[in-house]
C-alpha cells in the first residue's frame, strides 16, 4: 500500500531531509519508526530536499508500507498515525496518512511548493535556532521593490548553489513578498513550481543586501540575467527557513484537514 504521509518536523538537530551514511537526518528516522510500527521495510521519498537546520511546517512524503500491514499490524490509517506520533522524537510529527495511488509521487507530482524565511535583528533566545538574526535595520520598502522583479518564469541560475545537478534552473515564481512581523521581525514568503538547491536562502541573502543599502531593488534583473551564482548575494543559515506548503492535482493527492498530532 502506497501513503501519503502529511508532517512537520523541527530541522535544528537534523541533518537535513534525506539520509545519509553518518549523519541523523528526518528520512533517516521516519523510515526506522515505520518499519518499526509495521514490521518491515518502509522505503519514504520526500517531496523535497531540505538542507541542515531547515524545518517544515507542512510536509509530504510517500511511503510504501508491506502487504496487509493494515489490518494486522494497525486497524486502520489514523489509528497508525497516533501511534507513529507516540513513537518518533518530539521534533517531528505526523498530521495524517493517506492511500495513494501505487504510481502516485511526493516529489514528481507536487505542482506548487512554498517556503517562509524569518528574520530578527534582535537579540531573542526564543528564535535561536528557528530564525536568523541580522545586524542593523532594514529598508523594507527597496525590498519589497526588489521582490517584484522575482515574479516570473524565468531562469533562476544566479541563485543555484555552484555546481548542483540541476536538469534545468528554470522556475515559476507565483509569490515573492516581504512581511513586516513587528519592529525587529520580518518574513520572507516566496511560492513556485519548483525550487533549485539552496535557491530560497541565495535570494534572502540578496534581498538583504538590498535591503541594507548594497545592492539596488532595480539590480535584480541583472542578477537574474547573468545566470551566475557568483552575481547574487551571500546564502543565508539554513534556521530561519520553513517549508510551509506543497500542493498536488486533485487527481494525485487532496488533503482532508484531518490532523492528529
Amino acid at each position: 500500500m502506497r501513503v501519503f504521509l502529511e508532517l512537520a518536523y523541527d530541522g535544528t538537530r537534523f541533518h537535513g531531509w534525506q539520509r545519509q551514511p553518518q549523519s541523523v537526518t528526518v528520512q533517516e528516522v521516519l523510515e526506522d519508526t515505520l518499519a518499526r510500527l509495521f514490521g518491515g521495510p518502509c522505503p519514504v521519498m520526500g517531496c523535497g530536499r531540505t538542507d541542515t537546520g531547515v524545518h517544515a511546517t507542512y510536509y509530504v512524503a510517500h511511503a510504501q508500507l508491506p502487504e496487509g500491514a493494515v489490518g494486522a499490524r494497525v486497524a486502520s490509517l489514523p489509528e497508525a498515525t497516533l501511534k507513529l506520533n507516540g513513537m518518533l522524537p518530539p521534533d517531528i510529527g505526523i498530521y495524517a496518512m493517506h492511500q495513494v495511488g501505487e504510481k502516485a509521487h511526493a516529489r514528481f507530482d507536487a505542482v506548487e511548493r512554498g517556503y517562509t524565511y524569518y528574520v530578527h535583528n534582535v537579540k531573542d533566545p526564543f528564535l535561536e535556532g528557528r530564525s536568523s538574526r541580522i545586524y542593523g535595520d532594514l529598508d523594507v520598502a527597496a525590498i519589497e521593490a526588489a521582490c517584484g522583479h522575482l515574479i516570473q518564469k524565468g531562469d533562476f541560475a544566479s541563485f543555484c548553489k555552484a555546481g548542483s545537478d540541476q536538469g534545468t534552473t528554470m522556475c515559476d515564481v507565483r509569490e515573492a513578498r516581504w512581511e513586516v512581523l513587528g519592529p525587529h521581525r520580518w518574513a520572507f514568503h516566496i511560492t513556485a513550481d519548483r525550487f533549485l538547491r539552496n535557491m530560497v536562502r541565495a535570494t534572502v541573502g540578496t534581498l538583504l543586501e538590498v535591503g541594507k543599502g548594497k545592492r539596488k531593488a532595480e539590480d535584480l534583473p541583472a542578477i537574474l540575467e547573468a545566470k551566475d551564482r557568483s552575481a547574487a548575494g551571500k546564502s543565508v543559515l539554513g534556521c530561519g527557513l520553513y517549508l510551509t506548503r506543497v500542493v498536488y492535482p486533485e487527481s494525485v493527492f487532496v488533503p482532508d484537514g484531518t490532523k492528529y498530532l
